[in-house]
């Protein structure tokens, strides 16, 4: 039987269990000590509402699909047909070859060559680990053509606290800004967080929150890394994703209009740029011919 998700490649490090799968190049699932630290799907499904999938060559929304570069209009399919937009990228459901694995480590890679609304061309390689401190994503595209490509990174996991209902979980977020969006998922504006109902700064409880919103102006470490985590505080289970430098943004999502998902856990997405990036410009990467982008995440258990 051929899977819908292709090839199921297996990671193990001591109690880490991870699961990359070859359409999409996703993470299906990823557990430590038989916990699942994300809500993921069985290898005899689609992944549904985005799961684990790279956003590649943009996370989130393009409005009507439609953007200019270099003086050229282009035009993509209206992949989120009921709100007008292109969404979350080409790749989610293209093959990717595994070009290295090992028992802890595996390295994917596509070539997403020319096509309408987007006549560019793209290496993208990701390397997925996991060691005794969690799983690693780094992301690496390259402009495979002759002229310059826009392009932008994410990536869609469910962060999983192992509570019933995120309700109760408790968020820290470190972002200074939210993103304020239409109907559509378009940005409109932007706003400090402080004194609204998306100041999660420090932990408290989601409760009645309704999260479809991108973070941005992130606290950092000294090494230059912002961290979000959950924390269930009746079972006492945490789980936390952490960006480098190269995403500065974060779309937290409680999943409330999608069935499977209905608050059951928290979408926690890494962006290089927000949504609507190719229309606005706004932390677009504009990658020149033979030019790369590098960007890291992770998932570690704990808060």
């Amino acid at each position: 039987m051929t899977r819908p998700s292709g090839e199921q490649i297996q990671l193990v490090a001591g109690e880490h269990r991870a699961v990359v799968v070859e359409v999409g190049g996703g993470l299906r699932s990823y557990s430590v000590g038989g916990r699942p630290l994300i809500d993921g799907y069985t290898a005899e499904k689609m992944a549904t509402a985005g799961r684990g999938q790279l956003l590649l060559p943009w996370p989130n929304r393009i409005e009507d699909g439609a953007f200019e570069l270099d003086g050229r209009s282009h035009q993509l399919p209206l992949t989120e047909v009921e709100a007008g937009n292109a969404i979350h990228g080409l790749v989610r459901w293209s093959r990717f070859a595994i070009v290295d694995r090992q028992p802890h480590r595996a390295v994917l890679e596509h070539r997403l060559y020319p096509q309408p609304g987007y006549p560019f061309a793209l290496d993208v390689r990701i390397e997925y680990a996991v060691s005794d401190g969690g799983l690693s994503v780094r992301t690496t595209a390259t402009n495979a053509g002759e002229e310059r490509c826009p392009f932008g990174a994410g990536a869609h996991p469910y962060l999983a606290p192992g509570a019933p209902t995120v309700d109760t979980v408790l968020l820290r977020a470190p972002a200074r800004v939210v993103l304020r969006s239409n109907g559509r998922g378009v940005p409109t504006g932007s706003m400090p967080v402080a004194g609204t109902p998306f100041d999660f700064r420090s932990e408290r409880p989601i409760g009645a929150t309704v999260l479809d919103h991108a973070f941005t102006e992130l606290y950092r470490d000294a090494g230059g890394i912002a961290r979000v985590s959950l924390r269930d505080p009746a079972g006492g289970h945490a789980v936390s994703l952490w960006v480098d430098k190269a995403y500065p943004y974060l779309m937290i999502f409680t999943g409330d209009p999608l069935p499977d998902v209905a608050r059951r856990a928290v979408a926690v997405e890494p962006m290089t740029c927000p949504p609507n990036a190719f229309r606005s410009g706004t932390d677009l990467i504009v990658l020149d011919p033979g030019e790369s982008f590098t960007g890291t995440w992770g998932i570690s258990p704990g808060a």
